[in-house]
C-alpha cells in the first residue's frame, strides 16, 4: 500500500535550493525551463523541521567516534580507540591537520571519509561497547561495534529515507550489510511553468560614510518566483518492517511527515527572501502503484487563462480525472485546500465538475483522515507513541 502526496506551492522571490553558482536551481521539463528543488533539499529540510523533530533518532555524521566518545565520558584515549575500530570496521579516518604548539602540525584523524547515519540508540550502546571493552580481541569489539550499526535502526527518518554505507573492504565489513530500504520515494519539485532566475542588485550603505558617500558594498544575487509540484511517496509495508513491526509509531510517522511537507519550508536564503508559502493545495491519495502527476504540467501552465495557482490545481485536477478514467481511481483520496479556497474540479460540458475525494478544509482534519485510512486514530496514535531516543 501506497501513501502518495501531491502538494502545489507557489513561493514568493527565493533561492531556495542553489546550484554550484549560486543560482536557484533548474531544469528543462517538457521542452521549458523550469525551477527545481532538489528531493535531498526536501528531504533535509522536512527530517530537520521541528514538526518531525519528535520522531527524529538518526544522526548522520562523520564525526561518530568523537560521539561515541562523548557519550562514553569523553576521554581522549576513547576516542582514539573508537576510531581506530571504525577503521577497522571499514570507516577510514580522514587525515587533517592541526597545531600541536606555535611551530608544529601533526596529522590528526578527527572524522571519517564518509558521513555514516547511525541512531542515538547505537550510540549509546557503542559507548557502552567501550567502556566495558577491555579485555576483548579489538576485532570481537569491532564486530560488536559493525553490528550495532547493522541493527540499531527502527528510528522513524530512517525508516522513511533508508540508509546506504560503503564501507571499505575489510575482516569486519564483509560480514555485515549496513543498508536499509528507503519506505520513501521523493520526487524533485519542478514549477508548473517556465520560469526564469532574474538577478538581485543591491548594495549596502556605510552608516558613517564620511567623506565617501558611495555604496559599502556592491553585490548581486540570483532569485526566481514559482509554483512548484511536489510529489512524495510512501510505502506503508515497508515502513512497518523497518520500524519492527510497530504499526502505531509508522501511522505516527506518516502523520509527522505530512505535517513537515506542508509546513517546512527549504532555508537556502531566507533571510533574504522570507518566502514562507504554505502549500494551495494538498492531494493525499492511498493505491497500490505509484503514479506521479507531473505530467499535468508538461505543457506549462498558461498564465493569460487564470493566476497561476488556480490554473496549476486545473491542470493537476484534469490529469487525476483523464488518468481516473483511463487506469481507474485509487483506493482513497483526500483533497485539502485552506478552507477549500481552490477546489479540484475539471470543466465539463461548458460546466465545473469535482473531481471524486474527500474535500477537506483542514490540515488537522487531513492527517486524521490519512491517518484513519491506514486503519489508526491519530489522536491516538499521538497520545500513545513516545520516541525514547528523543525524549
Amino acid at each position: 500500500m501506497l501513501i502518495e502526496i501531491h502538494a502545489i506551492q507557489n513561493h514568493s522571490p527565493a533561492n531556495l535550493n542553489r546550484d554550484d553558482l549560486g543560482a536557484p536551481k533548474t531544469c528543462y521539463f517538457g521542452g521549458a525551463l523550469r525551477s527545481r528543488i532538489s528531493s535531498q533539499c526536501l528531504k533535509r529540510s522536512i527530517r530537520l523541521s521541528p514538526h518531525f523533530g519528535k520522531l527524529l533518532g538518526g544522526v548522520r555524521t562523520r564525526q561518530l567516534a568523537r560521539l561515541i566518545a562523548e557519550a562514553a565520558g569523553d576521554s581522549d584515549g576513547l576516542q582514539k580507540k573508537a576510531e581506530k575500530l571504525l577503521e577497522d570496521c571499514g570507516f577510514k579516518q580522514k587525515q587533517g591537520r592541526k597545531k600541536k604548539n606555535e611551530d608544529d602540525l601533526v596529522d590528526s584523524p578527527e572524522q571519517t571519509n564518509s558521513l555514516i547515519f547511525t541512531t542515538r540508540e547505537a550510540i549509546r550502546e557503542m559507548a557502552d561497547l567501550l567502556r566495558n571493552g577491555n579485555g576483548r580481541p579489538d576485532k570481537e569489539v569491532a564486530m560488536a561495534l559493525a553490528k550495532l550499526i547493522e541493527t540499531r535502526t527502527a528510528v522513524p527518518d530512517m525508516a522513511l529515507s533508508g540508509r546506504m554505507l560503503e564501507p571499505a573492504v575489510t575482516e569486519v565489513s564483509k560480514k555485515f550489510d549496513a543498508t536499509v530500504e528507503a519506505a520513501l520515494q521523493v520526487a524533485h519539485a519542478i514549477s508548473t511553468h517556465e520560469a526564469r532566475p532574474e538577478v538581485d542588485y543591491y548594495v549596502a550603505a556605510d552608516d558613517i560614510p564620511g567623506d565617501n558617500h558611495g555604496a559599502g558594498f556592491v553585490g548581486e544575487a540570483l532569485f526566481a518566483s514559482a509554483c512548484f509540484y511536489k510529489y512524495f511517496s510512501i510505502h506503508w509495508e515497508t515502513l512497518v518492517k523497518n520500524l519492527g513491526g510497530d504499526e502505531k509509531m509508522a501511522a505516527h510517522t506518516v502523520g509527522a511527515f505530512i505535517r513537515a511537507a506542508a509546513m517546512t519550508n527549504p532555508t537556502g536564503k531566507q533571510n533574504s527572501f522570507a518566502a514562507h508559502n504554505p502549500p494551495d493545495g494538498l492531494l493525499v491519495e492511498i493505491k497500490d502503484a505509484p503514479i506521479s502527476y507531473a505530467n499535468a504540467f508538461a505543457r506549462p501552465v498558461d498564465r493569460e487563462q487564470r493566476d497561476l495557482v488556480s490554473q496549476s490545481i486545473a491542470q493537476l485536477a484534469q490529469y487525476v480525472h483523464d488518468l481516473d478514467t483511463g487506469f481507474g481511481k485509487p483506493r482513497e483520496r483526500f483533497w485539502f485546500s485552506p478552507n477549500l479556497r481552490q477546489p479540484l474540479t475539471v470543466v465539463e460540458d461548458k460546466r465545473d465538475v469535482e473531481v471524486s475525494a474527500n474535500n477537506i478544509v483542514s490540515l488537522d482534519e487531513l492527517i486524521g483522515s490519512v491517518v484513519a485510512a491506514v486503519g489508526h486514530d491519530w489522536q491516538a496514535v499521538q497520545s500513545a507513541v513516545v520516541n525514547p531516543e528523543v525524549a
